[in-house]
């Protein structure tokens, strides 16, 4: 007989998700001790709950995998190849589907590039304050994607708007904006300057900013600048368009709750580990780190057996970096509906702060 933990470990199936299993019928140990709970599951089972991981792995509705496991052990295996069959084509529909829609998607991104007249000559100065612009990239270095298939995030970007230096980077599952107040903006007819700075020319622009002292950062055409008392840090900006983080910052209001960061940090260190789907995040398995909001106001870190809908799941890895890089002893972290971002804000700078996407807990 193996333990549920056993059979997640040989089966590929989470803990959470053979709970599932069993409250909706699907796999049902063969055993559940009257005393404890526990559940133990038969030798046969792991076939059973191997061949239930690919078929959702397949993406297979649950009907049909009820089936399917149903008549796999019988004689007659025509209900299974016709599910099979089924559920082939109508993956085959869907591509197909998909396909068109991506092409029609493409004709309209083509058109759409041929009408907006890109600016890629333009020229800007400012000052800023060299602690303020290396703590705002401190804050927001973690979030660089390294995603060669996606090189438009393969930096920081740097946006200037009046009095005002915004610094701003995403990998798609995590996002941290920051702010450094800028003097001297001598831009074009004083509109907002938007340039990607690739993540090596950050580095070497981090590496100067070691002092209090004012530093100038330079935008002439495709070259991005720093000067600092110390030396200067030069090079190509990213030839790419930074997607709008206006609209992806625009989150309802939700539930806060301020943590002691250490302490809350040691708890999500040592705390409960449920592990994603995998296709979560970059198409790999990660660690979550479940999450809900207490009536005290506090966070907890919630344990398997945890089913509150109200909980919600983040990287922990994600969540992690974003604790370190929040850079106060206490943090607020703010809920909204358990698919909303979980935002890491610091109690005295609304400007600064990191947004961590939730990923779905298996089920």
């Amino acid at each position: 007989m193996r333990s549920i933990g056993e059979m997640s470990r040989d089966s590929g199936l989470g803990v959470s998700t053979l709970r599932f299993y069993d409250r909706t019928g699907v796999l049902v140990p063969a055993r559940v001790d009257p005393v404890s709970g526990y559940r133990w599951y038969s030798p046969a089972q792991l076939d059973e709950a191997r061949l239930l991981a690919r078929l959702r792995r397949a993406g297979m509705p649950l009907a049909d995998i009820r089936l399917v496991l149903a008549s796999w052990s019988s004689a007659d295996k025509d209900l299974v190849s016709e599910l099979l069959q089924a559920h082939l084509r109508r993956l085959e529909r869907e591509l197909t589907d998909a396909r068109t829609e991506f092409s029609t998607l493409r004709e309209l991104l083509v058109r759409r590039e041929n009408t907006l007249a890109v600016n890629r000559t333009i020229s800007a100065e400012l000052t800023t304050s060299a602690a303020e612009l290396a703590a705002a990239l401190d804050a927001v270095r973690f979030a660089v994607s390294a995603d060669p298939e996606l090189p438009m995030l393969g930096g920081v970007l740097f946006d200037v708007e009046g009095e005002a230096l915004r610094v701003v980077a995403t990998d798609r599952y995590r996002m941290a904006v920051a702010y450094a107040g800028a003097g001297g903006h001598d831009g074009p007819d004083g509109h907002a300057v938007q340039v990607i700075v690739p993540a090596p020319l950050v580095g070497a622009m981090r590496a100067l900013l070691n002092g209090e002292e004012s530093v100038r950062l330079a935008v002439d055409g495709d070259r991005v600048t720093l000067e600092t008392e110390d030396g200067r840090a030069s090079g190509r900006r990213l030839d790419h368009d930074f997607p709008d983080y206006r609209r992806l910052v625009q989150l309802p209001a939700g539930r806060r709750a301020l943590v002691e960061t250490a302490v809350f940090r040691k708890a999500v260190e040592e705390g409960p580990v449920r592990v994603s789907e995998p296709r979560a995040q970059d198409g790999a398995c990660c660690d979550l780190s479940v999450l809900k909001v207490m009536d005290d106001r506090t966070v907890a870190v919630c344990d398997d057996g945890d089913d509150d809908p109200e909980q919600v799941a983040v990287n922990r890895e994600f969540l992690l970096d974003a604790l370190a890089a929040g850079g106060r002893d206490r943090l607020v972290l703010e809920f909204g509906v358990p698919t909303a971002p979980v935002a890491i804000r610091r109690p005295d700078d609304e400007e600064t702060f990191s947004l961590l996407m939730p990923v779905r807990l298996e089920h």
